[in-house]
């Protein structure tokens, strides 16, 4: 899910790709895009883009005479920009901007998922707070002058959701940033952060030791800064909004999120975090925290064998159903955690189990007439 960097990404990619560009007539919407119409037209404008949090603002001006419309997207889940030929639209392009150049491109808001949206006007969302990216003063006094909200009754993995104080992070962002803070997920918010509040900076130490330190315990506000920073950062080939290939590179990065060998749990929101060592004091109960297994971070398009299960063998010796496409890890199903051993662990390895691209031919079952179940019956499906 796209998050500050992305969106900051985003809009430097507009920048950069259509600076120098005009482009002419009006906007085009799709039938299904999740968005008003855009009610503007000119004979020449430019474009230009900036970033708030999770908030993306394009500005359509004209050369001549008439105002100029500005709208403000959220990416949702799968939102991003591209620019393209204009005889060759992506799929799920929603919004298309078309230049004057012979032949003419089209810069195109594109979201298969379509829980991204727009919405007309310059203004940012009232009630989202300081970008943790592009304005940390305003960002660190924002939190540390409202410790009082109850916003920060709650385990520090769920305040870090709240867009009134962190602007601009999300899932995996907040699981890198506890991971490198060492703080529990479901450790209390204001526990936390009061810590920070009152924390008091010894002038008698050199700047060596001040900087072992930091290193050692690091402020968990500074790091909402620093770990987006770090993916803005990066070569911008890496995570070129128009390269569908960069998601290998993006899993090497991460530390935490989705990492094998990591514990994960749900939050109250149903949302899951992803965490080493105990989970802290406000962990959900009922809950058994689970480990990342290392063949989910393989390559997902690498063929591995089916599982076939007694369950699998009694469908009807019809042909099989085609193998479905795989997904990313984001996007993968998960099976709720602490769920009943015994027939609950087939259906499981079904649910999970990636398919060849070719379907492998049905396998009769063999009917077992043992005795013991004349006695007491079918046996149970597993």
């Amino acid at each position: 899910m796209p998050e500050c960097p992305e969106l900051h990404l985003a809009g430097r990619f507009i920048t950069e790709a259509c600076g120098e560009l005009l482009f002419e007539g009006g906007v085009q919407r799709s039938a299904v895009g999740r968005g008003p119409e855009v009610p503007f037209s000119s004979e020449a404008y430019k474009v230009k883009a900036e970033s708030r949090g999770k908030e993306l603002r394009l500005t359509l001006e004209p050369l001549g005479a008439g105002p100029k419309q500005a709208l403000v997207f959220r990416f949702g889940m799968s939102g991003s920009f591209r620019l393209c030929d204009a005889s060759d639209l992506p799929r799920h392009a929603h919004l298309r901007f078309f230049t004057r150049e012979s032949p003419p491109r089209a810069l195109c808001f594109v979201d298969p998922r379509r829980f991204g949206t727009w919405r007309l006007g310059e203004a940012w969302q009232p009630d989202r707070g300081p970008c943790v990216l592009l304005e940390y003063p305003a960002f660190r006094e924002n939190v540390l002058s409202n410790l009082e909200d109850k916003a920060f009754d709650k385990p520090i993995c769920e305040a870090l959701l709240n867009q009134k104080y962190f602007n601009g992070i999300g899932n995996y962002l907040r699981a890198e940033i506890l991971y490198r803070a060492k703080i529990p997920p479901f450790e209390k918010a204001r526990t936390v952060l009061e810590a920070l509040k009152h924390q008091v900076q010894n002038s008698s130490l050199t700047l060596s030791k001040k900087l072992k330190l930091k290193r050692d315990n690091p402020d968990l506000l500074e790091l909402c800064h620093t770990v987006p920073m770090e993916v803005v950062a990066a070569d911008k080939n890496v995570f070129d909004p128009s390269d569908a290939n960069n998601y290998a590179a993006f899993k090497n990065w991460l530390q935490c999120y989705l990492v094998p060998g990591m514990s994960s749990l749900r939050d109250s929101n149903n949302r899951t975090i992803w965490f080493q060592g105990e989970p802290g004091p406000m962990a959900p109960k009922g809950q058994k925290s689970r480990k990342k297994r290392a063949h989910l971070k393989a390559d997902p398009e690498a063929p591995t064998p089916t599982v076939t299960t007694r369950a699998s063998k009694r469908r009807s010796g019809g042909t099989e159903k085609p193998p479905k496409p795989a997904v990313k890890e984001e996007e993968e199903k998960e099976v709720p955690v602490g769920a009943k051993k015994g027939r609950a662990r087939g259906r499981k390895k079904v649910a999970a189990a990636p398919t060849l691209s070719e379907p492998e031919p049905p396998v009769r079952a063999k009917r077992n007439r043992t005795s013991a179940r004349r006695g007491r019956g079918a046996a149970p499906v597993v």
